[in-house]
This record gives structure tokens, sequence and C-alpha cells, in this order.
């Protein structure tokens, strides 16, 4: 069994940021669970393009808002409390940090 607290890895090496995002890696590949588990926080006004090659994500926001855009459509969604978003094509996407930061929990495959 693992016992992970997020208050545990801010300042280490699994809390990972710049002024736009912080990323808290609550689990790794090394972790051995066929899986990695983030908390994510996406400033406010921010933007983010991100494409992962080698992974699938689902995100879940548990606060704040903001928007996605699916870079082969062109389409917009809104991101709020209680969306969930899932990258099941590897897709190239742009991330928006809306008028209060995101707090995103997410899992990679």
């Amino acid at each position: 069994m693992k016992i992970v607290k997020v208050q545990d890895i801010i300042g280490t090496e699994r809390e990972v940021s710049d002024k736009q995002w912080t990323s808290r890696r609550l689990l790794l590949k090394k972790d051995e669970m066929g899986f990695s588990f983030h908390e994510t926080i996406i400033k406010a006004g921010s933007e983010h393009t991100f494409w992962y090659k080698h992974h699938l994500e689902a995100v879940y926001c548990v606060a704040g808002n903001g928007r996605i855009k699916d870079l082969a459509t062109g389409e917009v969604h809104e991101i709020t409390d209680g969306t969930l978003y899932a990258l099941d094509n590897h897709d190239k996407h742009t991330l928006y940090g809306g008028t209060e930061d995101m707090r995103l929990i997410c899992a990679f495959n």
C-alpha cells in the first residue's frame, strides 16, 4: 500500500513548476502502478500547448475554470469544476487558464 500526501510533495523533486503552472506528481512510473497521477495547477490567463505522443491522459477539474482547444478539429470546450476531459487519441491541444486558477487531477497511461 502507498500513502501519498500532496503536502509532502511540495518542495521536492516531485513538484515541478514554472510561472504559469505547477505539477505535483503523486504517482510516477517508478511507483509501478501502471499509470501516473498528478495534481496540476494552471494559472488564470495562461496558455499551454501540449501533445503526449506516448501517453493517454484523463483530467478532472476540481476547481477553477478554463478552456481546452482540440488542435486537430479547432473545437473549444469550457472547463469548470466537475468537468473531465480525456485525451484518448494522443490529442494535440491548447489549454487556456480562465478567470481563476484551475486545479486539475490527472491520470496518465
